[in-house]
């Protein structure tokens, strides 16, 4: 029978997540291990779940491993490598897609604009913009509300997570996917300061998911060959490489892409994913540049040229010597103060968008309409203020520009001269990336304007990133970082040998650094973009100091964003208190245990009375001398078995036959729907009277620790081999056989700091500095 002893382990311990951090949803937690298993997923709050990376080792995996032959495990090795094929070309595609639409979508925005400007019709010129970026805006807000509200934001969180171990319901669906492109094209294209780099990377990640799982089960449409993949390790190497392609076909930068994806997403890492990701953006980098030549032709509309051919935007024989470093390091430190500034107010500005959207759905759209109104105000008042400026004499590029993007906007002035600052705020970022990048333009901007785009695209970048639409980070920070990088160049370029659009470059790389907190994957991705290699000493040395810097004032905006979520992430180091605590002291009961041969009427109950996902199995007598661990089961598992009603009349073994009626494939993860419920299961009374044998079902080699281990190497073990449950048994013999079991939540520093209140007060604590003043300032004006 099941035996509901009083042991140390956690209330929620073989909960799904057991048990979630979620500091936006509640910002005071209990010191028992009873929070809800619930983050925010998007825009929403969702229940989540753990994700079992472990290996199963029971009879039915054990015979199934048997029956392959040569074949089979040709077909799991090539059809690895097809599906990282499938996963780069579609990316490829949709990532050439998403740059076309916004691009053509804007660009005509932006030409019947100056087109009235041009006869002088500036108010209605203002009114169309305005209402063109409304309608956009609104368009993506309700989209994403009403339909798919884990799409808001980049996504990058919520696959971060994910390839953590943990899960969430609809985040990788055909309905996200399809709701994640639509929504970043109208986004970007209303001309919110936001990117589209962030949207692809959780893109990459749906595709990945959804390749893998061979169709649809709901409606028949299965490919026997995809059961190899019912699984979530191979789910995860495949989302890994999903989200490396999305960032290729989001920056042309393959190898970037590798390396964000090892750099920022993945948890765990090996020298075969290494090569099948490596192969998906090499796919992708190949057939973008196909595209691209396409477009180079003249067959994508008139705005095809822009977003994605960002290359060749320095000069191509770049020298600099001991003088032009200080430079540099002063662009570094700048970027890292820039950076951990702008994590800080993401931050608050976060909490406090948290607190309007959840009020509901009209909250939602008021606020991203009212960022969309303000945003239009700005991109169109701003230029006003900066004088016309006489085209140059030997630009590279016709000007004024007129019907198409460029550097030289015309907006209010005389037919030979140009707006400086309409030239960059007339364009979509990427364009104005381009301008800002681009080489012989020193004299193009005055510091005045570009000190006023800088600050525009700082503050903009973080009221929009929170509305409820799918949104990244990437380009807006690009943007910001290469207009105070342009600022720098003009006021000291003087005195250094670098032009000016390469201080727009190191800018960039500064504040991306400052902020993401990544050094080889930026490295590598802005050389990519920029197509130049002698940049990587100055830009290695600016990524170094800025994240240097920043680290000194909060973490990584990503991780920021995941823990106000409430995501439950494993860090790869474990605090220094959890040397001094054992796993015996984070462990809370009761446990639930089922014997070898249970009852149905038991099983059924315990599934019903808990939301456990894992239960011991323990034998006793007459089955063994002495009550004894026999391993772990499943939840699903038992859901399978009570659905197949495998059962005895009175106690019984099974024997082998019996095991060979079962199939790997039926204990199988289900794909992205919604897993079996046990109250989805009818059982006659007489049914719940008669017996289950576990044992064939039954984990028989888990993962086990001492109780006497430190909580610092349970960690270890149980991040580094990806478990969802890892068991504690007893030091001593004489006692119950299994202790308790220690979840993901048992890890949290929130539930280990709500039991031992004094470790939050000893010495083991990270070196940051303190604004009092600042917090105190931002922190009454979100409450």
């Amino acid at each position: 029978m099941a035996n509901g002893f009083s042991s140390t382990t956690i209330t929620n311990g073989l909960q799904d997540d057991e048990s979630i951090t979620s500091p936006l949803l509640l910002l005071r937690r209990s010191t028992s291990n009873t929070t809800s298993q619930i983050a925010i997923v998007g825009s929403n709050p969702c229940p989540i779940e753990s994700l079992d990376y472990e290996i199963i080792e029971n009879d039915i995996f054990k015979q199934d491993w048997r029956s392959q032959n040569k074949f089979q495990i040709f077909q799991y090795i090539s059809m690895k490598w097809i599906l990282c094929f499938i996963i780069g070309i579609v990316v490829s595609l949709i990532g050439f897609f998403n740059n076309l639409a916004i691009e053509n979508i804007a660009g005509v925005k932006f030409v019947i604009i100056s087109n009235m400007m041009f006869t002088n019709r500036y108010w209605a010129a203002f009114f169309i913009f305005a209402a063109a970026n409304l309608g956009l805006t609104l368009f993506a807000v309700l989209i994403t509300t009403l339909i798919a509200p884990e799409t808001t934001g980049s996504g990058i969180p919520e696959v971060k997570a994910y390839l953590n171990g943990v899960d969430a319901p609809a985040i990788f669906s055909f309905r996200t996917l399809l709701i994640k492109i639509v929504g970043t094209i109208a986004a970007v294209s209303s001309s919110l300061n936001v990117g589209k780099a962030g949207p692809m990377v959780h893109t990459g990640a749906c595709i990945a998911a959804l390749t893998c799982q061979g169709g649809s089960k709901k409606y028949g449409l299965t490919w026997k060959w995809f059961r190899f993949f019912n699984n979530d390790r191979d789910r995860r190497d495949l989302v890994t490489c999903g989200s490396a392609a999305g960032i290729a076909a989001a920056f042309r930068a393959p190898v970037g892409g590798v390396l964000f994806a090892l750099e920022e997403m993945a948890s765990w890492w090996r020298s075969a994913l290494l090569w099948r990701a490596f192969f998906s953006t090499a796919v992708v980098a190949i057939l973008l540049r196909g595209l691209t030549d396409i477009c180079l032709s003249g067959k994508c509309g008139p705005f095809g040229t822009g977003g994605l051919i960002m290359f060749d935007v320095t000069e191509a024989d770049i020298t600099y010597h001991l003088i032009d470093v200080p430079p540099v390091l002063l662009l570094g430190v700048i970027g890292g103060i820039a950076g951990g500034l702008y994590n800080f107010l993401l931050g608050k500005i976060l909490r406090l968008y948290n607190l309007i959207n959840e009020k509901g759905t009209i909250y939602k759209v008021l606020l991203a309409c009212t960022v969309s109104i303000i945003t239009s105000c700005l991109l169109f008042g701003l230029p006003w203020f900066a004088s016309c400026r006489p085209c140059p004499a030997d630009a590279s590029e016709p000007c004024p520009t007129i019907g198409r993007s460029g550097n030289y906007k015309n907006f209010q002035c005389q037919p030979n001269e140009y707006n400086e600052l309409a030239s960059l705020f007339f364009n979509t970022n990427d364009d104005a990336i381009k301008n800002l990048f681009s080489k012989d333009t020193d004299t193009e901007f005055h510091p005045t304007s570009v000190l006023i785009f800088f600050i525009t695209c700082f503050f903009l970048s973080v009221f929009s990133y929170g509305i409820v639409a799918p949104v990244g980070l990437f380009i807006p920070i690009i943007v910001t970082g290469a207009s105070y990088g342009r600022l720098v160049g003009l006021l000291i370029g003087s005195t250094s040998n670098l032009n000016h659009g390469l201080f727009a470059v190191l800018g960039a790389a500064s504040l991306l650094g400052g902020s993401m907190r990544m050094t080889v994957s930026l490295c590598v991705i802005l050389l990519e973009l920029t197509n130049n290699l002698l940049l990587l000493p100055l830009i290695m040395l600016v990524l170094l100091v800025s994240k240097t810097v920043a680290d000194a004032f909060n973490g990584n905006v990503y991780d920021q964003i995941m823990k106000f979520k409430g995501f439950p992430y494993l860090e790869t180091h474990a605090e220094p208190y959890m040397r001094q605590l054992t796993v015996s002291d984070v462990v809370s009961g009761p446990l639930r245990v089922f014997n070898g041969i249970e009852l149905v009427a038991n099983i059924v109950h315990v599934l019903k009375t808990t939301g456990h996902n894992g239960f011991p199995v323990v034998d006793e007598p007459p089955y063994s001398d002495a009550p004894v661990l026999y391993g772990l089961i499943l939840r699903s598992h038992l859901i399978t078995l009570l659905k197949k009603k495998a059962f005895y009349v009175t106690p019984t073994v099974t024997d082998v036959d019996a095991v060979e009626k079962f199939s790997s494939n039926d204990f199988a993860k289900q794909g992205l729907g919604s897993a079996e419920k046990i109250e989805d299961i009818e059982l006659t009374e007489e049914e719940m009277e008669m017996f289950v044998d576990l044992h064939p079902f039954t984990n028989a080699s888990p993962y086990t620790v001492v109780e006497t281990m430190s909580l610092a190497k349970a960690l270890t073990l149980f991040r580094g081999v990806g478990l969802r449950h890892l068991l504690v048994v007893p030091k001593t013999s004489g006692r119950l056989s299994v202790v308790g079991i220690l979840t993901r939540h048992d890890f949290m520093p929130e539930h280990i700091l709500g039991l031992h209140p004094l470790l939050a007060r000893s010495k083991w604590k990270r070196l940051r500095l303190k604004f009092p003043l600042w917090d105190k300032l931002f922190s009454s004006s979100s409450d």
